[in-house]
């Protein structure tokens, strides 16, 4: 493996979230892949040992942890060869919940979501009709009384079915009277069990990653109002704090894939042995590898830049979308060379080679694509005239 500096100062966090995961070896992932299942077990493990409350802070028994330590975790359970996407929702969840939320919600849920007794892994943004133009999602909310009604529908929604709370951003004020078309949305807390009896319908959607992902039915789903997070109107601002937290986790997993698949074809070019010489030895092999493992290095400048960004409360949008962006191109990158150089053994399950193949292949498309990233920066960033 990749030895880190030896002046890493997440080291002890490196050292504790590795023997966890040893205890979880690749076979583990393996058949949990092959069931289509969820790694109960696994999420369980972290959520003893404290991992899954890092952002919590310790006022509320959790671990009071910045953004910076959350990555190193996400980072390192890829790069043993697990999956943070099973369990990585409540972090970036966590974030708006405990920046935007009231004393009492805090008060209320996150002692038992740092002991375990609550997950918070799902956050309901998209929609079939809108995608990533967030301002235009139609589900709406209603207050009547001391309830707020809920309608709409929501996709891609993902660890709904293993997930206790939900956040949930929906449209409080019609786009049509607002002045800003960010303003008027609304985020609520959502408890998933309540909501599937009584207004929310669960549809999983089969996809090409053992990811447990969701169509969400609302119809007249009741949420009490005291689930408003923060001020009515304003969500979209808070549901900000979450998605930067987001792209900035998944870069780092991201660095955790690219690390993985680079230790394991060096690994493999060292040893396979064709024509009289290791494959390693040959150029055509060399290039490749090295050049995914300089774009992972520097991916991970700019996974610590937003992370430095985001812990001081400054902006980083930018930062969080180009860690993203680097992150998720130098482990696809790293990707192709690993499969394509265990040959036929690359696609064999027990490699799992192709397994990891298919789990980083997301990232180029979610939680925000490429393209859309390029846009951002292009506009924001350089001044250019918006696209769209």
């Amino acid at each position: 493996m990749t030895a880190p500096s030896p002046h890493d100062p997440y080291q002890d966090i490196r050292d504790g979230v590795r023997a966890l995961c040893a205890e979880f070896p690749a076979d583990y992932h393996r058949r949990i892949d092959a069931e289509r299942g969820y790694p109960e077990a696994f999420v369980d493990a972290l959520t003893r040992a404290g991992w899954m409350a890092a952002l919590i802070p310790e006022a509320y028994g959790g671990a009071g942890l910045g953004l910076a330590e959350a990555s190193v975790i996400m980072e390192e359970i890829n790069r043993a060869g697990g999956n943070s996407g099973a369990c990585h929702g409540q972090m970036y969840n966590m974030t708006t919940l405990v920046r935007h939320g009231s004393e009492d919600q805090r008060q209320r849920y996150l002692p038992r979501i740092a002991s375990g007794e609550l997950r918070l892994q799902s956050m309901g943004v998209t929609e079939p009709t809108t995608g990533t133009d967030t301002t235009k999602i139609r589900t709406t909310a209603v207050r009547r009384g001391d309830r707020y009604v809920i309608n709409g529908q929501k996709v891609w929604i993902s660890r709904v079915q293993h997930s206790d709370l939900m956040i949930l951003l929906a449209r409080t004020t019609p786009l049509a009277e607002v002045t800003k078309k960010s303003e008027g949305m609304s985020i609520f807390l959502v408890d998933i069990a309540e909501a599937m009896a009584g207004g929310m319908e669960v549809k999983p959607i089969a996809n090409m990653v053992n990811h447990e992902t969701n169509e969400l039915f609302f119809d007249n789903l009741e949420i009490p109002v005291e689930n408003l997070i923060g001020e009515e109107g304003k969500g979209f601002k808070y549901i900000l704090t979450g998605l930067n937290a987001e792209r900035t986790l998944i870069a780092a997993e991201c660095i955790g894939d690219g690390y993985w698949f680079t230790d394991k074809v060096v690994a493999y070019a060292k040893e396979r042995t064709v024509f009289g010489r290791p494959i390693g030895q040959n150029q055509g092999v060399q290039f490749p590898i090295a050049e995914a493992y300089i774009e992972i290095e520097a991916a991970n400048l700019m996974r610590w830049e937003a992370c430095r960004l985001y812990d001081a409360g400054q902006p980083c949008g930018a930062q969080a979308n180009m860690a993203k962006y680097l992150a998720a191109k130098a482990s696809w990158e790293a990707a192709n060379a690993c499969i394509q150089f265990h040959g036929g053994f690359g696609f064999a399950d027990e490699y799992d080679v192709e397994r990891k193949f298919r789990e980083t292949r997301l990232y180029q498309v979610a939680p925000i694509s490429t393209n859309l990233i390029l846009s951002h920066i292009a506009e924001h960033v350089l001044g250019l005239p918006r696209s769209f």
